[in-house]
């Protein structure tokens, strides 16, 4: 089979990496599309062919394509696979249907019975539930921080790990509003703060936190873009309505959010920024949520065995088996024209 993992932000490396290496198990041929923007950043050149070139990705003449965002063009030959690039169905947009993928590939049951919903609605593209290719280092990885944990905390001279993972959305982060909370909860010896910011976060923002940090032994800015492993070393993480929570959660520790918009809450949750360092301190002495975490694992992605990225590459193929590779897309003029902008006019046999 004939791949393309498309990519047009850094978040996507992490989610489409696994599907690359099960595919080369597999024997497949890969090209990654990789936006010039963001090519720099791309972690994986030594075992990877990429092109910035949609020409060249049009000329590859892919079976299949996955994309973790919201389009992808319509011209490109190949079944057009929405993949995901979060967890957090509460975010606007994230079951609306925009008419250019033929596959979505879900995580859980709450994503999948929506979607289906909407399948039937639309009748133009199936749903499988597979689980979320970017959760399979989560898994596999988990066990594998505890000296580097320990190491840190040591540097630091603390006994617990709070990760700070703010979204970048403006009417939704809330990286401002308890900045003076985030500082004084540096301030504790016992705590370690890595603060983990989104790829599109505010610039402001981060050199605000930036300048603090150069001041406190106990708050870290950390830019890995593949937040895995901060996800692992954390005892406990402080966010908003980001899908990074509903990661965290997988892993069986306790959240603290402030001003989530989340449908389901299975965590401590508040309204008013003063009550961020009492309810930290709270979460820490007694774990009072550990039993409504169990729902969102159920109910979000049930699998834990590291082994999504093989269930999505099989869906694809047998989907392919039963079904014609796609030349393109039917779109409406609108959406033609906006990847015609975008993309440019491309040359076809």
């Amino acid at each position: 089979m004939k791949i393309v993992l498309f990519c047009k932000k850094p978040y996507s490396f992490s989610i489409l990496r696994p599907l690359q290496i099960v595919a080369k198990q597999a024997g497949d041929e890969i090209i990654w599309y990789v936006e010039s923007d963001i090519i720099s950043k791309f972690p994986f050149t030594n075992d990877s062919c990429l092109s910035s070139s949609i020409q060249e990705i049009t000329d590859f003449k892919a079976d299949a394509i996955f994309a973790p965002g919201n389009d992808v063009p319509h011209f490109l030959r190949g079944v057009k696979v929405q993949v995901f690039h979060g967890l957090a169905g509460e975010k606007k947009g994230h079951f609306r249907i925009r008419n250019y993928f033929d596959l979505y590939l879900t995580s859980g049951a709450y994503f999948t019975n929506r979607f289906k919903q909407l399948a039937q609605k639309h009748g133009d593209f199936e749903v499988i539930e597979t689980g979320w290719s970017k959760l399979d280092s989560l898994f596999i990885q988990k066990n594998n921080f505890e000296k580097e944990k320990q190491d840190l905390l040591n540097k630091h001279k603390a006994n617990k790990i709070v990760l700070f993972a703010p979204t970048f959305s403006p009417n939704l982060t809330c990286a401002d509003h308890i900045f003076d909370q985030i500082m004084r909860l540096a301030e504790n010896p016992n705590y370690l703060i890595l603060v983990k910011f989104h790829d599109k976060m505010n610039k402001e923002v981060i050199a605000k936190y930036k300048a603090i940090a150069e001041s406190l032994n106990n708050l870290v800015l950390v830019d890995n873009p593949n937040i895995s492993q901060y996800l692992i070393l954390s005892d406990l993480m402080i966010s908003d309505t980001s899908s990074v929570v509903y990661e965290f959660l997988l892993l069986d520790k306790p959240v603290v959010t402030f001003k989530s918009t989340s449908e389901n809450i299975k965590w401590t949750n508040l309204n008013k920024a003063e009550q961020v360092i009492s309810a930290i301190d709270s979460v820490f002495k007694s774990d009072i949520n550990k039993d409504d975490r169990q729902w969102i694992i159920d109910n979000y992605h049930p699998y834990n065995d590291g082994l999504s990225a093989k269930r999505m590459l099989k869906a694809v193929k047998e989907w392919l088996n039963t079904n014609s590779v796609p030349e393109k897309r039917k779109l409406s003029f609108l959406r033609r024209r906006k990847m015609t902008k975008i993309y440019g006019q491309i040359k076809s046999d």
